[in-house]
């Protein structure tokens, strides 16, 4: 039951992480070093703070190739913020490109023996 926790929040730090793509996007559209700019700045920069000092939590408690094979789900959560922060489509080609996504970290997860 503790390793299902860790999983659970190595996805949700993976998400947390990924919508710091979400705060680049935002900064670049934004005047260099206005307010707007510095602010979704430094949110990336917290974000990517807090990702640091969490990843190193939970690579303690998982083997680092389970743990590194998930992130590969944050290309899912990226394009899950597309569609509902900045309106963008889900093409048939991305849809089929994440399935092979979640595949590929379904088969490698259930080859993984860990204690």
């Amino acid at each position: 039951m503790k390793k299902v926790k860790t999983i659970i929040l190595l996805h949700l730090l993976i998400a947390f992480y990924s919508f710091g793509g979400v705060c680049s996007k935002m900064a670049a559209g934004e005047r260099f070093l206005s307010p707007k700019f510095i602010f979704y700045y430094a949110g990336l920069i917290f974000i990517l703070g807090v990702y640091a000092i969490a990843w190193q939590q939970i690579i303690k408690r998982l083997p680092l190739t389970f743990a590194y094979a998930n992130k590969a789900v944050g290309v899912i959560w990226t394009m899950i913020w597309g569609v509902f922060i900045f309106h963008e489509l889900i093409t048939p080609q991305k849809l089929i490109g994440s399935l092979i996504v979640m595949a590929g970290i379904m088969l490698y997860t259930r080859g993984e023996k860990y204690e």
